[in-house]
């Protein structure tokens, strides 16, 4: 496998994932301040021009959450994925799709003051004051986000909500959310894939 990544981008979650799964792979680092992200040859692999990409032989997946949810279920053995079939699947799909679709969305739009009341009865996010609702339901007040065993759902959740509170996206997380996202900092392979700053 290749993995296509920039420390300074979303590629560090996926990067992370393929440290929880000690998966071997192939680091390919785009330097994007460079253009490495708008070669030609990029684009082939990606026509969007960002990463993290991962090329599986003939198979090229992007989307961060993407990328996690094809490796938990590549490695089931792992566990970091609830088998096909189980009634916590629903759940896992869950959390892998609010951060991208919802939470991440909803707090750029934010940030750049794009929102009106207007916008919010049409935009998929609705509005913050609903979407951090939602976190405060999703966040669970210990363990992880389907209970005992750590899964891809919390490196795409956990990981968006630390981005969130690293940056400033998400201000004043509640105590419950600050709590989650320590947890998932004291991992030894968030450690491993996060630099310092991170920490």
């Amino acid at each position: 496998m290749k993995h296509y990544y920039n420390p300074m981008s979303r590629a560090v979650t996926t990067h992370w994932m393929l440290s929880e799964l000690d998966a071997e792979h192939e680091q390919i680092l785009v330097d994007f301040t460079n253009g490495g992200n708008d070669t030609a040859e990029f684009r082939l692999v990606n026509p969007m021009g960002k990463i993290p990409v991962l090329v599986d032989g003939d198979i090229i997946i992007t989307e961060s959450a993407a990328i996690c949810a094809y490796l938990a279920d590549k490695f089931p053995e792992k566990g970091l994925a609830p088998p096909i079939g189980s009634p916590e699947r629903g759940r896992y799909y869950r959390y892998l799709f609010f951060a991208g679709t919802t939470l991440e969305p909803m707090l750029f739009s934010n940030q750049l003051g794009m929102m009106t009341e207007e916008s919010s009865k049409s935009a998929g996010w609705g509005d913050m004051e609903r979407c951090l609702a939602a976190v405060e339901v999703l966040t669970p007040a210990t363990d992880w986000a389907l209970g005992a065993q750590f899964s891809a759902a919390d490196v795409v959740f956990g990981g968006t909500l630390d981005f969130s509170v690293q940056f400033g996206l998400m201000a004043s997380p509640s105590a419950k959310v600050a709590d989650y996202v320590r947890r998932i900092k004291d991992r030894p392979k968030y450690r491993e894939t996060h630099d310092d700053s991170w920490h």
